[in-house]
C-alpha cells in the first residue's frame, strides 16, 4: 500500500463512505459476517478514517484498535474520536510488517487484501493477521471480488464507481477504482488482481482454516428495489471469513 497516495485522497475517500452501497451492502455485509460485536476485542486493519472502527465500538466492542498505513487517514480517525469520544484507539501501521505484541478476538479487514501487489504480499497480510489472533479467532472482511468478470467493470457507475484493468487482467495487474462522490468530486486508486485460488492458497499457507468467500449481502430494507440488480447479480465486491 502506498501511504502517500491515501494521504492525498483521504478526505475524498472519507466522503465516499456516504455512497449508498457503503451502507446497504458494505456495512450490512460486515455486520452479517462478524455477527455480535458485544464484548469483543477487535483489530480493524486498513481502518481508513475509522468509520467501521467507530461503528463496531457503538455495537458493543469491548476494545477496538484501528490501524492504517496512511498518516492522514489516522489523523481523520483521531479527529472524529476527539469530536465524539467512543474509546477507539488508532495507530499508523503497515499491515505487511505489523507486530502489535497482542492478540484480538477478531480482526476486521475492510479492503485490506486487495492492496497486495504480489502473491507473497497477500500471504504476508494473511500471516500478520493470523499472528494477531488466538486459536479460533476470526478474520472477516470485504474485498475487491476476484470472481467479477472484466466485462462488468464499467457497469457500476450508478452506484458511484467504475472499475478498470488491463485487457488481460493477469495476476498482480491493477484494478483501478474510479470513484464519483455525491458532491461531484472524482478520485481514483488502485487495487490489485489475484485469482481466487491465489487467495485460498495464501490463507491456507498462513494457517487459517475454513476460509470462505461470502456475500455480498443486501440490507433487507432494499430487497424490493431493482436499483441493486447489477450490483448483486455481478458483485464487484465480496466478503470473506476465516478461522485460526
Amino acid at each position: 500500500m502506498d501511504s502517500n497516495s491515501y494521504d492525498n485522497i483521504a478526505n475524498e475517500y472519507r466522503d465516499s463512505k456516504q455512497l449508498d452501497f457503503r451502507k446497504y451492502i458494505e456495512e450490512y455485509t460486515l455486520h452479517q459476517l462478524l455477527g455480535e460485536a458485544t464484548g469483543l476485542n477487535i483489530l480493524d486493519v486498513a481502518c481508513g478514517e475509522g468509520i467501521y472502527t467507530r461503528k463496531l465500538k457503538k455495537r458493543g466492542a469491548a476494545t477496538i484498535l484501528g490501524v492504517d498505513v496512511s498518516t492522514r487517514m489516522i489523523e481523520l480517525a483521531q479527529e472524529a474520536e476527539a469530536k465524539e469520544p467512543l474509546g477507539c484507539d488508532y495507530l499508523v501501521q503497515d499491515a505487511l510488517t505489523m507486530n502489535l505484541g497482542r492478540q484480538f478476538d477478531a480482526v476486521v479487514g475492510m479492503y485490506l487484501l486487495n492492496y497486495a501487489q504480489s502473491a507473497d504480499d497477500l500471504q504476508r497480510f494473511c500471516q500478520v493477521v493470523y499472528e494477531h489472533l488466538p486459536p479460533s479467532g476470526r478474520f472477516v472482511g470485504f474485498n475487491d471480488n476476484p470472481h467479477n468478470q472484466l466485462h462488468h467493470y464499467p457497469n457500476y457507475r450508478k452506484y458511484g464507481f467504475v472499475k478498470e484493468s488491463t485487457s488481460q487482467r493477469n495476476e498482480g495487474d491493477f484494478v483501478r477504482y474510479r470513484m464519483f462522490n455525491l458532491d461531484g468530486t472524482e478520485f481514483s486508486f488502485n487495487n490489485f488482481y489475484f485469482h481466487p485460488h491465489t487467495y485460498e492458497r495464501a490463507f491456507a499457507k498462513a494457517g487459517f482454516r475454513d476460509f470462505q468467500w461470502q456475500g455480498p449481502f443486501l440490507d433487507p430494507s432494499q430487497a424490493s428495489s431493482d436499483y441493486w440488480y447489477e450490483f448483486m447479480t455481478h458483485p464487484p465486491l465480496i466478503g470473506f471469513t476465516a478461522v485460526k
